[in-house]
């Protein structure tokens, strides 16, 4: 029974999952015929050192950009997780649905409103440049400040999420206990309610971080030809330029980067913990 009931679960995984995983491996070590687009399994592993020199860039950038949305996520979100889980009361649920709320619209019109915010004379930089607080040629658009700003407000719900789950299952009787210990509001927020939250801190990373690093939208609509990402080119070699090996083979290799990452986890706090927090 628990496999019959498992069985939907297992062929979505299997259709949508395992089929393109492996198709994505077999492509990186094939060779296509730029005309007729027929690939055969030659085993070439030599596009895994050609692309890794040639985009070495961008996957350094691509690792910047989404670390640091990653941690402008967790310096504002945690705050906000934090009222949320303590003063929050009976609203809790209402509190956060206002904080889901706009991400129930399209990332990519999410994405185009950042960019009618901070075009050169939209209602954020025009203002300030009439009253001389910007210089007339100061922009946003096309730098990394906009792709990472755009990057991090799309993934914020990521962040927020775990460190509410791992904020609100914090007993209330340990912070009361610690306070007639005499501890002071410092000293229960890093000797108590940090290192519970941990767990929760390294899973809002995780979840935040992966697909951070391979988003493409932010890049392409914020940002300029000196801010492209990782995932700008596999999306060029995939749909533009139909080189499917050198896509392939820049795909398995952000795969396996993030692999590290999510093995790194499970080595510090276990597979298990962040199970509870996603």
């Amino acid at each position: 029974m628990p496999y019959a009931l498992g069985a939907p679960g297992f062929l979505w995984l299997l259709i949508f999952f395992l089929i393109p995983l492996v198709t994505i491996l077999s492509l990186s070590t094939q060779t296509c015929d730029p005309i007729t687009l027929a690939c055969t399994q030659t085993w070439n592993f030599k596009e895994f050192g050609n692309v890794l020199s040639t985009y070495h860039v961008e996957f350094l950038r691509s690792i910047a950009y989404g670390g640091l949305a990653t941690l402008i996520d967790l310096a504002v979100a945690f705050p906000v997780a934090y009222w949320i889980a303590f003063r929050g009361g009976h609203r809790k649920n209402f509190y956060l649905l206002l904080l889901l709320l706009p991400f129930f619209v399209s990332f990519v019109i999410r994405t185009l409103a950042w960019k009618f915010l901070l075009a050169d004379q939209g209602i954020i930089l025009s203002p300030l440049k009439t009253l001389h607080l910007l210089p007339a040629d100061y922009h946003v658009l096309a730098t990394s400040t906009a792709v990472v700003a755009g990057i991090a407000y799309n993934f914020l719900p990521f962040t927020a999420l775990p460190l509410y789950v791992a904020l609100e299952r914090i007993d209330p009787r340990v912070l009361e206990a610690s306070r007639d210990l005499y501890a002071s509001n410092r000293t229960v927020f890093v000797k108590i309610i940090l290192p519970l939250a941990v767990p929760g801190i390294f899973a809002a990373f995780l979840l935040t971080f992966v697909p951070a690093v391979g988003d493409f939208v932010n890049a392409q609509i914020l940002g300029g030809v000196s801010n492209t990402m990782i995932g700008n080119i596999i999306q060029d070699k995939f749909l533009t330029n139909i080189d499917y090996p050198a896509a392939s083979a820049l795909s398995t290799i952000l795969l396996l980067a993030m692999l590290i990452g999510i093995f790194a986890y499970g080595r510090i706090l276990g597979t298990r913990t962040i199970e509870e927090y996603i």
